[in-house]
């Protein structure tokens, strides 16, 4: 059974640092673009940053560029995300996900994981 399990969200202050991880099982990450999602209230999902399991290529959405950074450790299977410099605006939960194409390809994410809330105060 192929399943994504986020972890780490929490309640920070604006300027401060959360790190999120994504454990899948099921399958192996090499196969797959994961990408991490995030929905706030009242808000469209939209797609914070993405890595390609194949060849380690990252993409970051303009609002996070050198504030999150995407990893991986493929031997526990699992996708970081570390966010630091948290503003107000990147509130809301945060899912993570899997496709079988380039991360960059919004529409093909089959896997999701539960979400994790992320919440930053001012």
């Amino acid at each position: 059974e192929v399943q994504l399990v986020e972890s780490g969200g929490g309640l920070v202050q604006a300027g401060g640092s959360l790190r999120l991880s994504c454990a899948a099982s099921g399958f192996s990450f090499d196969d797959y673009a994961i990408g991490w999602f995030r929905q706030a209230p009242g808000k469209e999902r939209e797609r914070v940053s993405c890595m390609t399991g194949s060849d380690g290529r990252t993409r970051y959405t303009n609002s996070v560029k050198g504030r999150f950074t995407i990893s991986s450790d493929f031997a526990k299977n699992t996708v970081y995300l570390q966010m630091n410099s948290l503003t107000p605006e990147d509130t809301g939960v945060y899912y993570c996900a899997a496709s079988e194409y380039d991360c960059n390809d919004l529409n093909k994410y089959i896997y999701w994981g539960q979400g994790t809330q992320v919440t930053v105060s001012s």
